[in-house]
């Protein structure tokens, strides 16, 4: 990566990933302008730059074009959990689709590179495993998942229209489960589910009979990827997630193991169109990025569960443990 500084624009930036992408592009030495409208971010996740003075927080929200000059565009603004993302189907498709437009046409305008935070959801249901870019996806248009599902598909499309017709210089990840400090508490996904739910001494929620499985890629090593992929020449798709891939009720005895081995786990019924499974193929971003992730799940389970405990109690795990 070239060491020359850069104006970079994170959207969604004050989010679990877009702070922490933040935290990696500052400490590079970047000028940063975060957008975000406060949705699901949190200002308490920027509070240490807001001094600094290469830094900028705008609230602002991206379904409303917006004038700045920048050299990049980080496009993550949308909730990407269930819980949030269908609170306002009808917001969560115009964040998809105008928020998109309005960051594609700045990109056009300004002639910044642009990269898009798609999603392992554009494979819906899938019904090829491990899932690789070439898969064209198995997505209900009319179920409760959709106004995320098919947003990000209209969103990518929308990417590679622009770079076609307008020469838009782009780049499109797709993400798969990404867990680590700073998720919401009330995420509504499973890995701030299970330790907040662990951590509060109530039984741990899963749904069916747990046999789904999902992929889980931690937050540092996902920045580091969407960096790789930003300043690479492979546009995409790429997929980026965590190939190792658990059964939902693994993840649960896992985290209660480590946080409260009393705690019960009480099975619900699945969710409509919830993905039996769900493990990426990275064949590309090796190939491309020669990038994979490099922190294990017990790792990483570990800091996340901290960090939770600290905001849950109110206290430091150094305090509560004296």
């Amino acid at each position: 990566m070239s060491n020359s500084s850069k104006r970079i624009l994170v959207t969604g930036g004050a989010g679990f990933i877009g702070s922490h992408l933040i935290d990696r592009l500052m400490a590079e030495g970047h000028e940063v302008i975060c957008l975000d409208n406060f949705f699901t971010g949190r200002k308490h996740n920027l509070v240490h730059w807001l001094d600094n003075h290469n830094f900028e927080l705008v609230r602002h929200d991206i379904t409303e074009p917006i004038r700045l000059e920048v050299d990049r565009i980080y496009h993550l603004a949308c909730p990407a959990s269930p819980v949030h993302y269908q609170y306002n189907p009808v917001k969560t498709i115009k964040t998809n689709v105008m928020g998109t437009l309005n960051m594609l046409g700045l990109a056009k305008r300004v002639k910044a590179r642009f990269l898009l935070a798609s999603t392992s959801e554009v494979y819906g249901d899938p019904e090829v495993h491990p899932q690789p870019e070439t898969y064209r996806g198995n997505v209900n248009t009319i179920g409760i998942r959709s106004c995320y599902d098919e947003g990000k598909r209209v969103a990518e499309t929308l990417a590679f229209d622009y770079h076609r017709q307008n020469n838009v210089d782009i780049r499109v990840a797709r993400i798969f489960n990404t867990y680590g400090p700073r998720m919401l508490e009330n995420d509504g996904r499973v890995v701030s589910n299970f330790a907040v739910q662990a951590l509060r001494g109530i039984p741990l929620t899963v749904y069916g009979d747990g046999s789904q499985t999902r992929s889980f890629c931690f937050v540092s090593d996902l920045v580091d990827g969407l960096m790789k992929l930003m300043e690479g020449d492979c546009l995409g798709p790429v997929n980026l997630g965590n190939p190792d891939e658990y059964t939902i009720l693994e993840l649960a005895q896992k985290i209660q193991a480590m946080v409260n081995p009393e705690a019960a786990i009480q099975f619900k019924p699945l969710p409509q169109d919830d993905p039996r499974r769900r493990q990426p193929d990275i064949s590309l971003a090796k190939a491309r990025l020669g990038w994979s992730p490099t922190v294990p799940l017990a790792e990483g389970l570990k800091r996340t569960v901290e960090d939770f405990q600290q905001r849950i109690e109110g206290v430091s795990p150094l305090v509560a443990a004296s």
